[in-house]
């Protein structure tokens, strides 16, 4: 009994890993999410250009610590085309704007508060980074790589 149960999920890991590594190039969808002043942005209008999604949550030790990293690299990224945002995952725009009076970002922030964007990218915790290249293929990361350049400019 143990050995088919042991087998069982040996075989649900590995079907679990094909599934994430196939999952994780696919093309962009229409997307909208709603920014701190309630503006939608359509991530698919970013379609041709290189976009990155930094997926975070304001009580993350972690994402404020990457934010951070962010924030100082977006001057330079910015002027290379790409286009960067802050997805909150599943708070409230209040939560986020008061960690935000401490804590400016020179890129745009978006809400995805039912977790509908993370689910769909397969986010499966913060920190997390979307790479969308310019034809509009997916490259999920856990941190940002020294090469993040290649993975949105293909």
């Amino acid at each position: 009994m143990q050995f088919l149960k042991n087998k069982r999920i040996l075989v649900l890991l590995v079907l679990s890993f094909l599934f994430l590594s196939f999952s994780k190039e696919s093309l962009a969808e229409d997307i909208i999410l709603n920014d701190l002043n309630g503006k939608a942005v359509n991530l698919s209008s970013y379609k041709g250009k290189p976009l990155i999604l930094f997926f975070w949550t304001t009580w993350c030790p972690y994402c404020r610590k990457e934010i951070k990293a962010l924030n100082q690299m977006y001057i330079q990224m910015k002027q290379e085309g790409i286009t960067v945002f802050a997805v909150d995952i599943g708070e409230s725009s209040y939560a986020v704007q008061k960690f935000l009076k401490n804590n400016t970002l020179d890129f745009g922030v978006l809400l995805d508060q039912d977790g509908a964007l993370a689910n769909n990218y397969n986010v499966m915790g913060v920190p997390a980074y979307v790479f969308m290249d310019k034809s509009g293929k997916i490259n999920s990361e856990h941190s940002l790589p020294v090469d993040y350049k290649k993975l949105l400019f293909k």
